[in-house]
């Protein structure tokens, strides 16, 4: 049976006494890392996805250009057949040649900066997880 006498009071106070420090000490100072951390990898996911998201924007807006120019390459050769018609032959092989060579420019540019773009944003992303994990992983 349970006796309760003058120590079961002072184990009492023992027992809230470590409770109140050990909160202060290591439980209080474990949460506030665990919120921060939380935060700094919502700060990093989303300017993860920005990043993403301003990649598939470019990407968006280098194949519009890419349309665009394919749309201007064929208005020009509708308008060079409908101007000629005793030197439609030779008209029609310069200008294919030069819309050839445009459109090509215009594509190698084109991909160029879409390389370009998606490396500088494959190099940011895999520098953001490195941190991430780094700091998931308490080495920083």
């Amino acid at each position: 049976m349970i006796d309760i006498d003058s120590t079961f009071f002072i184990q009492l106070i023992n027992f809230l006494l470590t409770v109140v420090f050990l909160n202060a000490l290591l439980i209080r100072p474990i949460r506030e890392k665990v919120k921060e951390r939380n935060t700094l990898m919502a700060d990093q996911l989303s300017t993860i996805e920005t990043f993403t998201a301003n990649a598939d924007e470019k990407l968006k807006g280098y194949e519009k250009a890419l349309d665009s120019t394919r749309q201007q390459g064929l208005e020009l050769r509708k308008q060079m057949r409908a101007e000629g018609s005793g030197e439609e032959q030779q008209i029609m092989a310069a200008v294919g040649k030069e819309v050839a060579a445009t459109l090509k420019a215009a594509q190698d540019e084109i991909a160029a900066q879409v390389a370009g773009a998606k490396n500088a944003l494959i190099a940011d992303v895999e520098k953001f997880a490195l941190k991430a994990t780094a700091k998931i992983l308490g080495q920083a």
